[in-house]
């Protein structure tokens, strides 16, 4: 039997200095929260489920931006490692991690809210960052905020992630006397006659099972189900779910 971990960590930065009005001492926890507020907002209005804090991931994401700001080092390896090599560091086991950076300068400085709000909309209008706001596999976030002494910039955090607890298991079951074929998102699959194969997927993807000679059987997996794969005298495949062995 056969396991399959889907693990992905996406990245983006994004760097904006600017200068405007303002005279108001921020607080980071302040500035962090509101981000999260306004990535919810944004994921709402996009039809996406909300995230919450989680604790590994809002250490993470804080620690390097305090690295950042103390070192005004910039980029996603300025601490010689990758985010989820810093998730798993602060006891995030992680299925999924992404990470969105950035920093912000102003004299004087930002209005209270108005950090957050510069943060969140510049990563809502870059792609890459788009992309991390609003993935649909995540849950979890975590957000970190430090200030320079040297320079005065703002240096912004936000972590993604999908817990490996969460991950979809599911098995594909050859309940017919010849080898059959499939596909799992990008990816195609041989199972022999009588036996079963167990798959963990950190993101949804369609399995599809089928012949030349007839359209696809499509199934969405869901986490603690059997697929049985069958096929009648005719000819005619089918695909029986039930809950999962062993």
């Amino acid at each position: 039997m056969s396991k399959v971990i889907a693990l992905l960590a996406l990245a983006g930065c994004l760097a904006i200095d600017a200068s405007a009005q303002g005279d108001v001492d921020l607080e980071a926890s302040t500035v962090a929260a509101d981000i999260v507020q306004q990535t919810n907002a944004f994921r709402e209005v996009q039809r996406r489920a909300p995230v919450t804090s989680a604790a590994g991931l809002t250490e993470a994401a804080q620690a390097f931006a305090d690295l950042m700001a103390r070192t005004d080092r910039y980029g996603h390896e300025a601490d010689g490692r990758e985010p989820p090599e810093r998730a798993r560091q602060h006891g995030y086991d992680y299925c999924i991690v992404s990470e969105n950076i950035a920093y912000r300068y102003r004299k004087p400085e930002f209005e209270r809210h108005e950090l957050a709000q510069s943060l969140v909309e510049g990563w809502e209008n870059s792609p890459v960052h788009r992309r991390n706001l609003l993935d649909p596999d995540v849950r979890d976030t975590g957000v970190g905020i430090a200030k320079s002494r040297k320079t005065g910039r703002w240096y912004a955090v936000q972590m993604f992630g999908l817990p490996k607890d969460a991950q979809i298991r599911f098995q594909v079951a050859n309940e017919t006397p010849q080898t059959i074929r499939y596909r799992l998102g990008e990816r195609s699959f041989e199972l022999e006659p009588r036996l079963t194969r167990t798959h963990l997927q950190c993101r949804d993807a369609e399995v599809s099972v089928g012949s030349p000679d007839q359209p696809a059987k499509t199934i969405h997996p869901r986490t603690g189900k059997r697929y049985e794969v069958h096929r009648d005298t005719d000819g005619q495949w089918s695909v029986v779910e039930a809950n999962a062995t062993g």
